[in-house]
């Protein structure tokens, strides 16, 4: 959940007490909103970045908070593509134009804007290309000594990953484009660098089930793309769905998403997560004794009540430790 409260790039006690709150809620683990591997990888001009080392200092002050409250800290990497330089949401959903101020010039695997009234990105050159992967490995490697223990690649939400997989983005003719083994390529190469700077890190990847449109990325690329991943030493498939294109056609509802994610399971045994409207701890539960999913993960549910993780073992009757400060509401709900 992107927070759109960031200077160049820098977290501020914003986000420390934002991201502290749901370890305190006794979260299992907190990973951070997409954190912009280069300056013109951010959303708007007001995401967190991890593009200079300078960076590493107050995300190590948040890394050590989660920790000192038994959560594992996580870092999802993005690059915004396409659908960059935009305004913050509650001020404008439009984008800025790169001759305006807060604004830059986007750039994609192709010429093709999001919205038609949109300023067109420009197509990365495979120079261009190499420096985005280069880029994901040096936040990888700030991601490790700012002490983040999920290193998670956001290949989802129509953001330039998942640009280069959706065939209804990506028109390239090159290595990177036309068929699915080029289409993928952009991703398994960030894969294979930011590999090279983790330790004992576990390495996620958020994916897009489908593109929600004829023609798109689907469930059957995704489980095929999954199984590559889990060779490749990807430990867990965060399974989310839209955002390549405007036309998509989405019926939204409780766990809409969920077959999704119980798919790839399925057909590819990667451990998995489900996100999308899971409310509670019933239904959350649910899932898992369904096995549609290993794990879930809440996000606006988190917004909502940040201690939704206490909720949810009352509701199931399940007794886990109270932080002692917090130990007097105990079985208040």
């Amino acid at each position: 959940m992107c927070q759109y409260s960031s200077i160049d790039g820098f977290a501020t006690n914003w986000h420390l007490v934002h991201l502290g709150q749901f370890a305190i809620g006794q979260a299992a683990a907190v990973i951070q909103e997409a954190t912009a591997v280069s300056p013109e990888g951010r959303i708007s001009y007001a995401d967190l970045g991890i593009w200079k080392d300078e960076h590493i200092e107050k995300l190590s002050e948040i890394t050590a908070f989660l920790e000192e409250q038994g959560a594992v800290p996580g870092i999802q990497l993005a690059h915004a593509g396409r659908k960059a330089s935009t305004e913050k949401p509650w001020i404008s959903r439009k984008q800025i134009a790169p001759d305006n101020i807060n604004g830059w010039q986007t750039y994609g695997p192709s010429e093709t804007a999001f919205h038609r009234s949109e300023n067109p990105p420009l197509a990365l050159s495979i120079e261009q290309i190499q420096q985005v992967i280069s880029d994901f490995k040096d936040a990888a490697r700030r991601s490790v000594m700012a002490g983040y223990k999920i290193i998670e690649i956001h290949g989802a939400h129509g953001y330039l990953i998942h640009q280069f997989l959706s065939p209804l983005v990506n028109s390239r003719t090159d290595q990177y484009g036309g068929t699915f083994e080029n289409r993928i390529r952009l991703l398994l190469e960030v894969i294979d660098a930011v590999k090279t700077e983790l330790t004992t890190q576990s390495l996620w990847v958020r994916l897009s089930g489908t593109d929600w449109a004829e023609g798109g990325w689907d469930i059957e690329s995704t489980v095929q793309l999954v199984t590559l991943l889990k060779e490749r030493g990807v430990e867990v498939a965060d399974i989310s769905s839209g955002g390549a294109v405007v036309h998509q056609q989405i019926s939204v509802g409780p766990g809409y998403q969920v077959p999704l994610a119980g798919a790839v399971k399925k057909d590819t045994n990667m451990v998995t997560s489900a996100v999308g409207m899971i409310n509670s701890g019933i239904q959350a539960n649910q899932i898992l004794e369904n096995g549609e999913a290993d794990l879930i993960m809440a996000a606006r549910a988190m917004l909502a009540d940040p201690h939704f993780p206490l909720r949810a073992a009352h509701d199931l009757k399940v007794d886990i430790a109270w932080p002692v400060q917090y130990d007097r509401a105990a079985g208040t709900f």
